[in-house]
């Protein structure tokens, strides 16, 4: 599996985190380890682009004890203006809020970096649509990339069925059963989802699973983890 496939299948796993079964208990990680995967979150302007900052590091902890992939175990912060932005393939954005436009320079380097390969995970925290978080990210992607719209992506679409099938979509609350992408050619650089993620894996207790109040998806579509490498 090259590292574009690598990235999409694992983009489409961290969906379905936070559903898994029981886990056994966690062995010692070595101190040195070949990284091939970095969760990297990017920083802006305005609004609260960290609503869950404890969600990252149990994630990849279990992706590292469920696959052979090894990742980072904190994440790493970027602005669209970083000089290493280019070294993450993968990255992840999320919040509740409203936030500041983007400058005209990071436009073009999101625009680039989407349509060279990268990988954009969107995730709303407040789950409202047209407002807040929601209504500038849609303002956004549209200045980078003008005319092409989010579209649903189709329940057919290899990134839900590349290494288990995914059925439904979880989340801390289901303000869209349905994923949302905007597509260059054949290729899925970027997938928006409104029920946030990232509240559902900050709610985990990962030796039990999800608490009762979580409306997440099964266990057996949460094990959407892949256990690949780069």
């Amino acid at each position: 599996m090259n590292r574009r496939n690598f990235i999409r299948v694992l983009s489409q796993g961290l969906l379905a985190a936070g559903l898994l079964p029981s886990r056994a208990a966690a062995g010692q990680f070595s101190e040195k380890r070949h990284i091939q995967f970095v969760f990297a979150q990017i920083k802006y302007r305005g609004g609260d682009w960290n609503p869950h900052p404890l969600s990252v590091t149990p994630l990849m902890e279990e992706l590292m004890l469920r696959t052979s992939v090894e990742p980072a175990t904190a994440r790493r912060e970027v602005t669209l203006t970083d000089r290493d932005l280019f070294n993450y393939p993968f990255l992840y954005i999320t919040g509740k809020y409203e936030f500041d436009p983007f400058t005209q320079e990071e436009i073009e380097t999101l625009r680039r970096f989407l349509s060279f390969g990268g990988f954009l995970l969107i995730d709303d925290a407040l789950g409202q649509q047209g407002y807040g978080f929601d209504k500038a990210m849609r303002r956004e992607m549209q200045r980078v990339f003008p005319g092409n719209e989010f579209k649903r992506l189709p329940a057919s679409h290899a990134a839900l069925k590349s290494y288990y099938l995914l059925r439904r979509i979880g989340g801390v609350r289901i303000a869209n059963p349905n994923l949302e992408t905007i597509t260059l050619g054949n290729a899925t650089p970027v997938i928006y989802c409104q029920n946030d993620l990232g509240g559902a894996w900050n709610a985990i207790n990962w030796a039990t699973g999800p608490t009762p109040a979580r409306p997440v998806a099964s266990p057996s579509d949460a094990t959407h983890f892949i256990s690949a490498s780069t």
